[in-house]
């Protein structure tokens, strides 16, 4: 998997105007894929938070003993700290980032708006639950890192930071996360904007659908990105993913937004 040396994996943070978006990163990845997004978002006005996850962006051990609990705190933590400076708070996630977001929008009603990128509600890898009884034995799948070999544009592995291997404790805690965020999705009553690549080899290809059929929102938006594979944040179609979250967080947030 990609390290491209010209790529950051490290946090990202853009102060602005009373519009906030937290945007956070998917599983083995790093804010890499978030910070163009929110680079974006910034020159437009808003305040940004880019963070990264725990065992994320330095080496995959660091993924071998983690909860994802830890997980919540740091995007608990970004945002609050975004609250603080800002009047209305958007959150968005990629994959394991969107599993975040919902979680985020379950126990925060006051949030603006969520938006969910190729929404891990349901994985393609049946094996997945099975990683909670392998993690004790085996430290990394064997069949090797997460493929990106799904993306349409053959240059967005150059855009791209993440581990060459797939924890697996890691990956059974992405499974906890996604069971409790699959209870809670009745719940969550935000407007929602849900993103998935009609090429993504990683989710189920109903993944965004059945996200948009069991969440509790009335304000809901569906947009399928027919060349693009599972990392839309880095794929050929992200510029028009930026446009489409930027103007749908502005008529979301209202009058005032400069």
């Amino acid at each position: 998997m990609p390290q491209p040396p010209n790529l950051s994996p490290r946090a990202y943070k853009a102060e602005g105007g009373p519009i906030g978006a937290l945007l956070i990163h998917g599983f083995t990845g790093s804010a890499a894929e978030t910070s163009p997004m929110g680079r974006y978002l910034a020159a437009r006005g808003l305040a940004v938070r880019c963070p990264l996850l725990p065992g994320h962006g330095t080496s995959p051990l660091d993924l071998t003993r983690i909860r994802w609990q830890a997980w919540a705190g740091e995007v608990e933590a970004a945002l609050q700290d975004l609250q603080e400076c800002s009047q209305r708070v958007f959150v968005g996630g990629m994959s394991l980032g969107s599993l975040l977001a919902l979680w985020l929008g379950s126990r925060h009603p006051e949030i603006a708006g969520l938006i969910a990128m190729a929404p891990a509600i349901k994985v393609q890898n049946r094996l997945l639950p099975l990683s909670l009884g392998l993690r004790r034995v085996m430290r990394y799948n064997p069949l090797g890192p997460i493929s990106d070999d799904d993306m349409g544009d053959p240059d967005a592995r150059e855009r791209v930071w993440c581990y060459d291997d797939t924890p697996l404790w890691g990956a059974g805690e992405v499974y906890l996360l996604q069971r409790q965020v699959l209870r809670a999705l009745p719940t969550i009553r935000q407007p929602i904007l849900i993103f998935q690549g009609r090429r993504d080899a990683q989710l189920d290809p109903q993944a965004a659908q059945i996200l948009y059929d069991r969440i509790g929102s009335e304000d809901r938006t569906l947009v399928w990105l027919e060349n693009s594979g599972h990392n839309v944040l880095a794929d050929g179609e992200r510029e028009s993913l930026w446009e489409q979250s930027h103007d749908w967080i502005v008529e979301r947030a209202g009058a005032g937004h400069p």
